[in-house]
């Protein structure tokens, strides 16, 4: 199964607009954002659990990490409630369930072989933010050469100056809007752009984002 799977290419996704499709297992269902295999697969995923259901046990070969989007996820290291960023690394294991239900962000086979970092953030603790430029605040999630993760908080109004991409960017809209020049991302907009690209970002209405850089 092939879904935005050429990394080449700019992708934009509405995912209120994908029908939820069941996984294999009772109760776990998926919104493909993009995907390159069948059931093991370099993955981008919105993944909902019903409450009281589970996955079984699994191993993650080249990493997971997801943001819960809503409800409660669980396993065996613990409860992670909305806004937790969690990141397994390549090699680790776990029986996710959630007894309340739960939305998570969740991008699997993505990691490099020598990416050993447990992370565990909670993005709604005002005590990690930064300033960052004018009219932004930053959460950095993790950093290392190749890839940095953040949450970023745009003011109403703000606008920023070209930004270059040279290992491309990914973002997915957690609140509000924003715009750059090619259009208009929602509340749950996922957009990837490609290696090399450069973008202009404002915001009219202020948003709150989750990106990743030089990863593509």
């Amino acid at each position: 199964m092939k879904i935005h799977a050429d990394l080449t290419e700019r992708a934009v996704v509405d995912s209120a607009t994908l029908d939820w499709v069941p996984s294999p297992m009772a109760g776990v269902e998926r919104r493909m954002l993009e995907r390159d295999g069948e059931e093991v697969a370099r993955a981008t995923s919105l993944v909902r659990y019903a409450p009281g259901s589970s996955f079984s046990a699994h191993t993650h070969d080249m990493g997971e990490e997801f943001l819960v989007l809503d409800g409660v996820f669980s396993d065996e290291s613990g409860d992670y409630p909305k806004g937790m960023y969690v990141r397994n690394p390549p090699g680790s294991s776990h029986v996710p369930s959630s007894e309340p239900g739960a939305v998570i962000l969740v991008k699997l086979r993505q990691m490099q072989a020598d990416d050993e970092a447990f992370v565990r953030i909670n993005t709604l603790d005002p005590a990690g933010w930064q300033a960052g430029r004018k009219g932004e605040t930053i959460l950095p999630l993790f950093i290392r050469p190749d890839e940095e993760v953040v949450m970023l908080d745009w003011e109403r109004g703000a606008s920023f100056s070209p930004q270059d991409f040279p290992g491309g960017a990914e973002y997915f809209v957690i609140e509000g809007s924003f715009e750059d020049e090619s259009g208009q991302y929602d509340q749950g907009t996922w957009l990837r752009l490609p290696a090399g690209s450069r973008q202009t970002v404002r915001t009219s209405q202020g948003t709150r984002v989750w990106r990743k850089t030089g990863h593509i």
